[in-house]
């Protein structure tokens, strides 16, 4: 170490008088050092003043550039050394020698600046500030065709520098995309597919350009699904594999691309990746399993991509989805249950996979999952059990499989995300089925679980649902044991509370389920109706300008039905309703101006 401050006193000395020979010999020596132990040197190094020196050597013309620009390299390795790097104005004249001829000067220049913006917002902004990136991404345009040893390693670099420059920094990867540098880098990857680390440089740079949102257009337009289809058939090694996936993953977000991953034979390899690695216990393995299963229902997420792996039911690659969902294992069981309620996003695809038996195969599957069962598989079966009964035509045969029965079964889950998939898939299943709605609306167990639900302030989706089958149950039973069982267990005010939601086709479920119950059975629950504060709710509704309305016309037949009420009665002469009424009877909408004409005669006979 010793010579080591003597070498930097000289090249202080050497760097003044521009003997290139001395010059030479001082920087192979700190080279030296620098291999021999980087921190302790660059410490030195930082210490001696010396960094403004090198900033006078980094001159195109002299034999020492590419010396001194490997000696910047080296130095920024170290997190201490990059910003003292920028500090020292090294950034301006290393973006200056980008434009050299000289393969070795723009090698040792490319690690240097690469080096200076790894994970540093000083360095990268200094290389932004003097253009450099723009500078790289020309060089990569040139260079992409060629394929001798020099350039790949000079193509590597640049890749590598531009993937520290832009690393987790959106408005630098905006830039990069503005400047065209995917197309590039997919024809990289195509002509350099056989060199490990070019490929790695690439992908790498595209996991981090395909986060944002803006690049997935870009890599629409090009043929990267193509590449990485070729590029992952050749990887054996798993670690090579993840790395594709890690790229794969955000791109197929893309609905377009997800199509293109379709077209190259990806979902082939995924389901070969399955087979082989379904029976194996290795955590590699299974970690693998998982990753190729979840991309695959990523695919099916688009709805050309999904159209075209069902196939009219008959696709190999649903018949092999199918198979996962009796199989052992619980990834699989997920990865096939998921890809059914994907599969189930159009009337054709839920009637033709409830016609061959879909039904049946997801009870089995929620049967084994009832006690301590698993809450992902849970919610996804029941997922696929509420698409699949959207189709009119669905219902009454999933209702005769007896779906109802296998779905109370997880009545008693404790998970939001279980009683929430619960409730929606007896809200559609009951939907214009008076029969079923009035054998579940007479189900005590289940009416006070949903009276429970109502009061989920934590879970507003589950608060939500529990509101809306309450009022389906009575909406599509009209039946008077539905609804004593409904106020027998408290739910009358959570309906009267649904007719104040922000969301309108809520609001006017309610009201109609509360006019059937005002019409059946008024003497039931008018005390509950009364406490609930109906009336006064009614009364703003059809008050409040920024009503819809058809929640001003439900008001008012709901007010009309509440008449036959002595007390709910009174509180409506008491609340002047004939003045609110009357200013409607000119409402635009006809449906409006009529019943308030109806409404008006009504209060006023009734006065």
């Amino acid at each position: 170490m010793d010579n080591l401050s003597d070498t930097l006193k000289k090249l202080k000395i050497t760097a003044a008088d521009r003997t290139d020979d001395s010059l030479e010999g001082c920087l192979d020596c700190l080279l030296q050092a620098l291999t021999q132990n980087n921190m302790e040197t660059s410490e030195k190094i930082q210490g001696s003043g010396i960094l403004q020196v090198f900033a006078s050597l980094l001159i195109p013309q002299s034999s020492c550039t590419a010396k001194v620009a490997n000696i910047i390299a080296e130095i920024a390795k170290n997190e201490f050394m990059r910003i003292p790097c920028v500090d020292a104005g090294l950034i301006s004249p290393l973006v200056q020698l980008l434009n050299s001829k000289d393969q070795e000067v723009l090698l040792q220049t490319g690690r240097a600046l690469g080096n200076i913006c790894y994970d540093s917002h000083e360095g990268r902004s200094a290389v932004d500030q003097a253009g450099g990136a723009q500078i790289v991404v020309d060089h990569l345009r040139s260079l992409c065709s060629k394929t001798d040893p020099a350039s790949e390693k000079l193509l590597t670099v640049f890749c590598g520098m531009l993937m520290n420059y832009s690393n987790e920094n959106d408005s630098l990867q905006a830039q990069l995309i503005n400047m065209g540098v995917i197309p590039t880098l997919v024809k990289l990857l195509g002509i350099h597919c056989q060199n490990a680390a070019l490929t790695e440089m690439c992908l790498v740079a595209f996991g981090n350009l395909a986060e944002l949102e803006s690049s997935k257009e870009q890599f629409a337009s090009t043929n990267i699904a193509e590449e990485l289809v070729k590029l992952f058939k050749k990887q054996i090694e798993h670690d090579k594999r993840e790395m594709v996936f890690e790229v794969l993953a955000p791109l197929a977000e893309n609905d377009a691309i997800k199509l293109q991953l379709v077209e190259s034979g990806l979902v082939e390899c995924l389901l070969e990746i399955v087979q082989q690695k379904v029976d194996s216990d290795k955590e590699e393995d299974i970690a693998e399993l998982k990753t190729a299963s979840d991309l695959m229902v990523l695919l099916l997420l688009g709805d050309e991509s999904m159209q075209r792996l069902f196939e009219g039911g008959k696709g190999s690659v649903f018949q092999r989805v199918l198979s996962w969902i009796p199989s052992n294992n619980h990834q699989l069981q997920l990865a096939g249950a998921l890809a059914i309620a994907n599969f189930a996003r159009n009337d054709g695809n839920c009637i033709h996979m409830v016609d061959n038996g879909i039904v049946e195969k997801l009870m089995d599957l929620l049967d084994r999952h009832v006690e301590d069962g698993n809450v992902t598989v849970q919610h996804a079966a029941l997922s696929a059990l509420r698409n699949l009964a959207i189709p009119v035509v669905n219902k009454a045969k999933m209702l005769s499989a007896g779906v109802t029965e296998a779905v109370l079964k997880f009545l008693k889950s404790e998970m939001p995300p279980v009683q929430f998939k619960l409730l929606g898939t007896l809200r559609m299943l009951i939907d214009a089925q008076a029969e079923a709605a009035e054998q579940l609306g007479k189900n005590v167990k289940l009416v006070e679980r949903l009276v429970e639900w109502c009061e989920a302030k934590d879970h507003a989706g589950v608060m939500g649902e529990s509101n809306r089958l309450l009022s389906a149950l009575i909406r599509h039973s009209k039946s008077k044991d539905v609804i004593k069982t409904i106020v027998q267990s408290g739910g009358i005010k959570h309906l009267v509370t649904m007719a104040t939601s922000e969301h309108v086709i809520m609001q006017n479920e309610a009201l109609v389920a509360l006019a059937l119950i005002a019409a059946l059975e008024l003497g039931t629950a008018e005390k509950d109706l009364e406490s609930a504060q109906l009336v006064q709710i009614l009364h703003r509704l059809l008050a409040d300008e920024r009503s819809a309305p058809e929640i001003k016309y439900n008001s008012m037949v709901l007010i009309c039905a509440l008449m036959g009420s002595e007390p709910l009665h009174k509180e409506v002469q008491d609340l002047a309703f004939l003045d609110v009424v009357s200013k409607l009877r000119s409402h635009e909408n006809k449906s409006v101006a009529q019943q308030a004409s109806l409404t008006e005669q009504r209060l006023a006979v009734e006065s």
